[in-house]
C-alpha cells in the first residue's frame, strides 16, 4: 500500500509531487533545498545556512511520517559547488549520526539553492 505524505512543516512542492510517499515500510522522501515552510520562502544564506534549513525540512518530513533520522538508510546528496563540501558535511554530520549510504554529487540546483538532500528511510512494519 501506498501513502503519500504531507505536513505543513516542510515546504510546498514547487512541482508536481509528493513531499514523501511511505510504501511497505519505506519512506521515499522528495529533495529538500532551503525553503522556510513557515512563509514558503527561499533562504538565499551561506551553505551552512542552507544546509541547516534543509535538515529541519528532512526532520519535519521524518517526523510527520513517523521515522527519524536513525531510520534513514540512503541519501542523495546535491552541492552546487563541491568547494562547499567540507561546510556540507560538518552540518550533514551533525544529523545523520547512524551513517546511512550516501551518494554526493555537484549539480545545478532549483531557485539557485546551494544544496539539495533527499532520503529513503525504512521502518519494518
Amino acid at each position: 500500500m501506498k501513502e503519500i505524505i504531507y505536513t505543513k512543516n516542510a515546504p510546498e512542492p514547487v512541482g508536481p509531487y509528493s513531499q514523501a510517499v511511505r510504501a511497505d515500510g519505506f519512506l521515499y522522501c522528495s529533495g529538500m533545498i532551503a525553503i522556510d515552510p513557515k512563509n514558503n520562502e527561499f533562504l538565499s544564506g551561506s551553505i551552512e545556512e542552507q544546509t541547516e534549513q534543509v535538515m529541519k525540512n528532512v526532520k519535519a518530513l521524518l517526523e510527520a511520517s513517523g521515522y527519524s533520522f536513525n531510520d534513514v538508510i540512503k541519501t542523495t546528496c546535491f552541492l552546487d559547488d563541491m568547494a562547499n563540501f567540507s561546510k556540507f558535511n560538518e552540518i550533514y554530520a551533525q544529523y545523520f549520526i547512524s551513517k546511512p549510504a550516501r551518494s554526493c554529487v555537484e549539480a545545478k540546483l532549483p531557485k539557485g539553492a546551494k544544496v539539495e538532500v533527499e532520503i529513503i528511510a525504512y521502518k519494518s512494519l
